[in-house]
């Protein structure tokens, strides 16, 4: 494992986080903060690990913008910004919600209390359930609501979600934390009004590769090569394709190796009664006498 990557990815994702936290985003497009938070990472020498996710109000994950975004950010938006940097395929995954609404303010602080509770109490082998009971515990005493149905997840070269998940409720079973392992830790929360559970939305707009198997169609599989050179199994949007490309051509393409099975898509994910959602992320290292938080600012 490089733990020496790990803490250098996280270094440059802490520092465009705490830059995201507390800039005025409001009456800019969703496209603007993708394109400005994604170069600022790599003007620090990382890589994106994955296209910065905008998810505004009641989409509590997975949306990014689509080339040129219109969507544009209003007072009363609650936006999480949910970056990722990687280092030689090593990869620190970190959100912060920014909020200009103060009847807010409680569900952001929520996230990020319960964030808080979970990291003063890691170390190797510690028990993800229990870390998932902190979480649960934390926000419920404050009113909120956990997302039972979204965890975080251990981290592995070039594997975002690598298998094992940290969940923000408590469960039975699960496995305890190893030391040296990565994982990310992302409390999301809902209003008490919430279901506490998403759903699949219509849109897609992040993709990910699932095969390197040929489709026969020549330009798809130039594309689908381009990808795996570019993004390896990490995730990639449509933004990021249409730099040398028409984007009616890319997104075309892009539907071959969808139906093909070569690029999977993944949903926008909805807090199911519509509630508004909140988020706090941090990667961190068990040790065996504590934790290395590698996105702690």
């Amino acid at each position: 494992m490089q733990t020496e990557d790990y803490i250098k990815a996280g270094k440059i994702a802490s520092e465009v986080r705490e830059m995201v936290r507390v800039k005025d985003w409001i009456g800019k497009t969703v496209y603007e903060i993708c394109e400005w938070v994604e170069d600022e990472i790599k003007k620090r020498g990382a890589k994106c690990a994955f296209p910065v996710n905008t998810s505004i109000n009641e989409v509590a994950a997975h949306y990014t913008a689509e080339p040129n975004d219109p969507i544009t950010i209003k007072d009363t938006d609650l936006v999480k910004i949910d970056l990722g940097a990687q280092i030689n395929g090593y990869i620190a995954d970190t959100a912060v919600t920014v909020c200009y609404d103060p009847q807010y303010d409680g569900l952001v602080q929520a996230a990020e209390e319960g964030l808080a509770n979970a990291m003063s109490m890691i170390k190797a082998g510690v028990k993800a359930s229990d870390i998932g009971r902190t979480i649960e515990t934390t926000i419920k005493q404050l009113g909120y609501k956990p997302i039972a149905n979204l965890s975080g997840h251990s981290l592995e070269q070039y594997t975002i979600h690598a298998g094992k998940s940290i969940p923000n409720i408590w469960s039975i079973g699960g496995f305890s934390l190893s030391e040296n392992s990565a994982y990310a830790c992302e409390p999301f929360v809902t209003t008490s009004e919430g279901g506490g559970f998403v759903r699949n939305g219509q849109i897609k707009n992040i993709f990910a590769i699932n095969s390197r198997k040929k489709t026969k169609d020549p330009e798809a599989d130039k594309l689908l090569d381009f990808i795996w050179e570019n993004f390896n199994m990490l995730p990639f949007a449509l933004r990021w394709i249409t730099k040398d490309r028409e984007e009616k051509e890319a997104r075309d393409l892009l539907n071959i190796l969808i139906k093909k099975k070569a690029v999977q898509a993944y949903p926008v994910l909805i807090e199911v009664n519509e509630q508004r959602v909140a988020q706090a992320e941090h990667t961190f290292i068990p040790t065996e006498n504590g934790v290395t938080v590698t996105t702690k600012a």
